[in-house]
């Protein structure tokens, strides 16, 4: 009987060192290719949005001038867009105008000036905390629902629908909707005005006990007529900023009910970051030609 010695195949664990070089490449390849893609995708995506504000301030102003504007779709999505967002702004408003007379207000009793509780509401609420809180509004709750809309369009291919009947989507969704939450958006802010230096008044005159007529003397006088054009100018800049980065991100959408989860999340996290960069420098602006006075 012949014996037969098998010997066991022994595999190497070790890399291949003919193999690591490759392996480095692809990697090193890999991470090369999503430095240069990266930007170069950021370029386009601000290419297609200054692109598609192009074309909703064109088609705004032709239709408007040759009477071709849907009033109809505009008035409807006034009344969506300000059904999702006034009340939580007169909610959002009393908080707001509270805290400012409470933090501010126990300071100013310490030092003795609490005359300055007015002061206080204007410059907080009129020149920072409405247009922020109408901004906030308008990303969360009229963003998502702009976005939704038009994601759900996409991925139901009614936008290559309307495209192959020759109607531009831009001209028949994406208009109404500018301008509606251009219109709004005044109101907006200045319901939070009024919602939160009526709350900072009620705060002052029953907490701190300052007397009204005290607290409208000071707001009046540190409350300048440019706080609120500013303000307003704020507030129609953001919801233009919503709209552009709601609606490219709702036409874009793929991928099912995911894309559109995906394209709303991204829409509201764009819009809160370019809202906040946005009032930084319209705040610096106002403060470098515009500067506070004393009465």
């Amino acid at each position: 009987m012949i014996g037969v010695q098998i010997t066991p195949l022994v595999v190497d664990d070790r890399a291949d060192p003919e193999a690591s070089p490759g392996q480095d490449r692809s990697w090193a390849e890999r991470f090369g290719t999503a430095f240069t893609r990266r930007p170069l995708e950021s370029l386009s995506t601000i290419g297609r949005t200054v692109r598609l504000g192009g074309e909703i301030v064109r088609y705004a102003v032709t239709d408007t001038v040759s009477g071709r504007l849907p009033l109809g779709e505009l008035l409807e999505q006034m009344w969506k867009l300000l059904k999702v967002t006034a009340l939580p702004a007169l909610l959002m408003a009393v908080p707001i105008g509270a805290e400012v007379s409470v933090q501010v207000g126990g300071i100013m009793d310490q030092v003795g000036a609490n005359s300055l509780a007015g002061a206080a509401s204007g410059l907080g609420v009129v020149g920072q905390g409405a247009p922020m809180a109408a901004g906030l509004l308008m990303s969360g709750a009229a963003a998502s629902a702009i976005a939704s809309d038009l994601g759900a369009r996409a991925i139901r291919e009614e936008i290559e629908a309307i495209r192959v009947m020759g109607i531009d989507p831009v001209q028949r969704l994406v208009v109404p909707r500018f301008l509606a939450m251009i219109l709004i958006a005044p109101m907006l802010c200045l319901v939070i005005i009024a919602a939160g230096v009526s709350a900072g008044l009620i705060i002052s005159a029953n907490v701190n006990g300052v007397v009204p007529g005290s607290f409208w003397q000071s707001f009046g006088a540190f409350a300048t007529p440019t706080d609120l054009c500013f303000s307003i100018l704020k507030s129609v800049v953001f919801a233009a900023i919503v709209v552009l980065i709601a609606s490219l991100r709702g036409l874009e959408a793929k991928g099912g009910p995911t894309g559109v989860a995906n394209a709303v999340n991204a829409s509201v996290v764009l819009s809160v970051f370019f809202i906040f960069a946005t009032n930084l420098l319209l705040s610096q602006v106002q403060t470098m030609f515009f500067p506070a006075r004393l009465a």
